[in-house]
Formats: C-alpha cells, sequence, structure tokens
C-alpha cells in the first residue's frame, strides 16, 4: 500500500463496513457496560466500591473516544475526501491524532489507577480505608485527564510530528525519525512501558498477597480440625479476587493491542524502515483495546463465567486437601 501522507481522496483499500462494525461493536458494549454498572449501583445501594467507580470511569472514556473520533470517519468515507482534505492546515488531522493518543493513555493511567486500589485495598488496607475514600477517588479523574492532556498537546505545539495514514481516514504520530518526532515518539511510547510493566507489578503483588492470605486460612482451618472444631472456613477475600481476574484480563488485552505500536514508535526512532502499513496494522490494533474492554466486563459480569471461576476454584480447593476449606 502506498503512503497516504499527502492523499486528497479516501484510498480505494478503504472500508467503511469495518469501521461501521467496530464502532457500532464498540458503541453497543459501552452501553451494556453502563447498564450493568447502573444495576450494580441501584443493587449496592450507597456501597459502590472504589474499584467500581474507577471501571465506570474506564467505561465512559472509552465511549466517549468512540463518539469523539468515528464521525470523522464516516464523514471522510461519505465525502471521499481524507481527514487532511476535509479541513485547511490539517485541522482535522491534528484533532484526530490528539484524540487518539488522548484516549489511549487516558484509559492506560485508568487501568492503572484500578490495579494501584487493589494493590492498597489488599497490601496496605488501613492506609486504604482512612485516604481512600470515593470522594477522592473521582478527583483521580480530573488528574488522569489533564495528564493525558499535557502529554498529549506537545505534538500540536510542535514537539513532533502526526502523520496521515491510509486509507486517508486515520491521523496519528510519524513513526519515522525525522526532525522533532523521535523525542515525542520515544516519550509516548516509554509512557505506556511504564504504565503497563506498574499494572503488571500492582497485579503480581496483589496475587501474592491473596495467596498467602489463602494459606493462612488454610492453616487455621488445619488447626481447628486438629483440635477438634468441625468448621469449614470460606475465603473471605472473593471480590478481591474478581477484581483482580478483571484487572489481569484487561491488562492482558492492553498489553496486546498496545505492544506493537510501542515497537513501532521504538523502530521508527532507532531504526527507520519506512512501512507505513506495519505502523497502520499497529494503529489499528491499538484502537480495538476500546472495543474489546467493555466486552470484557460484559462476559466477567455473566453468570455463567462466574460459575467458571466457582468450578475452577472447588477443583483446585479439592485437589489441594478435600474437606478442609470450602471456596
Amino acid at each position: 500500500m502506498p503512503s497516504c501522507e499527502n492523499l486528497t481522496y479516501v484510498h480505494q483499500d478503504g472500508r467503511v463496513v469495518v469501521s461501521t462494525l467496530l464502532f457500532t461493536t464498540g458503541l453497543i458494549g459501552n452501553i451494556i457496560a453502563l447498564v450493568i454498572l447502573g444495576k450494580h449501583r441501584q443493587h449496592s445501594r450507597h456501597q459502590v466500591s472504589a474499584f467500581y467507580v474507577l471501571v465506570t470511569g474506564l467505561v465512559l472514556t472509552d465511549l466517549f473516544g468512540k463518539c469523539l473520533i468515528s464521525p470523522m470517519v464516516f464523514a471522510s468515507y461519505a465525502s471521499n475526501r481524507t481527514l487532511t482534505a476535509l479541513a485547511k492546515n490539517n485541522t482535522l488531522c491534528g484533532y484526530f491524532s490528539f484524540s487518539m493518543s488522548f484516549f489511549g493513555l487516558a484509559s492506560m493511567f485508568i487501568l492503572f489507577a484500578m490495579a494501584l486500589e487493589c494493590w492498597l485495598s489488599i497490601s496496605h488496607p488501613f492506609f486504604y480505608q482512612q485516604q481512600f475514600t470515593k470522594r477522592r477517588v473521582v478527583l483521580i479523574f480530573p488528574a488522569v485527564y489533564s495528564c493525558s492532556l499535557l502529554v498529549c498537546s506537545m505534538p500540536l505545539m510542535g514537539f513532533g510530528k502526526i502523520k496521515q495514514y491510509c486509507p486517508g481516514t486515520w491521523c496519528f504520530l510519524d513513526m519515522a525519525h525525522e526532525g522533532g518526532t523521535l523525542p515525542f515518539s520515544v516519550l509516548y511510547a516509554t509512557l505506556m512501558v511504564i504504565l503497563v510493566f506498574a499494572v503488571m507489578l500492582c497485579n503480581g503483588s496483589v496475587a501474592f498477597s491473596l495467596a498467602r492470605m489463602y494459606r493462612r486460612q488454610r492453616r487455621m482451618s488445619n488447626v481447628n480440625l486438629s483440635g477438634g472444631t468441625h468448621t469449614r472456613s470460606r475465603f473471605t477475600h472473593s471480590t478481591e479476587v474478581e477484581h483482580l481476574i478483571l484487572l489481569i484480563l484487561m491488562s492482558i488485552i492492553f498489553l496486546i493491542c498496545s505492544l506493537p505500536l510501542t515497537i513501532r514508535a521504538y523502530i521508527g526512532a532507532l531504526s527507520p524502515d519506512n512501512r507505513d502499513n506495519e505502523d497502520l496494522k499497529a494503529l489499528r490494533l491499538a484502537s480495538v483495546n476500546s472495543i474489546v474492554d467493555p466486552w470484557v466486563f460484559i462476559i466477567f459480569r455473566t453468570s455463567v463465567f462466574r460459575k467458571i471461576i466457582s468450578m475452577c476454584c472447588k477443583m483446585l480447593c479439592s485437589n489441594i486437601e478435600p474437606g478442609i476449606l470450602a471456596c
């Protein structure tokens, strides 16, 4: 596929049907996820956890991103004109690139906040109860959006270069090492890597802490049984386990979707190969994350999925030591 950087008409390889299906799937998924979160809040009354406040923020961020970006793609297809041709001075192309980078980075920041919340609730419960109130959780969103705005507005101020990609309906950072492109492309990719690593570190620490609590409770059950007290104990951190599983699933998906774009950014900075088609594939895969995230949450909230988790837990417990611990 030839370069579409200066193209004024939509390339023939463009697929409006694919864009429509992706937008519809993402829109429906986010709306269903918001409905589920709304019902959870009604059932829980005023006891909604900070974790679900962050999940709601993540879903809303993905939804706003879809609604603010996709209409430009449809307008481009409808008029058969590229983003650079629809507005003067690459205004629309710059807006598209800013929106893509902003909502991608903001979603990653929120995912990190979810992982940090889960880690604090397990590893530092006293500090969590005293400091991590729902009012303070809400303040996370202005901080996230401010940081994302500061970072992603740099190309609009000349620190970095924006490029139009085929079929002319995509604009994002130029991955090639030309002029001022290198600093920002490396900065953006490095920031994403740091956030992904931090999320994985928090998830690993939570998993280790939960496993340690499980073993401690199992030893207490053994002591009660040997002392003649026939009580069946239940693992009391099932909510944290559910949160951890959801976090791990979302983290894996984000890693899969963002890793190719990060690799392409480093390749463009260190050894440019001018393979625009590979950059476009990485960019498209990165955009899939906001579509998949709500559906992961929807599937996770289904009774069938929870029964599967419960069955696995029971099988694990029965293999460890039957009759000692009830999951």
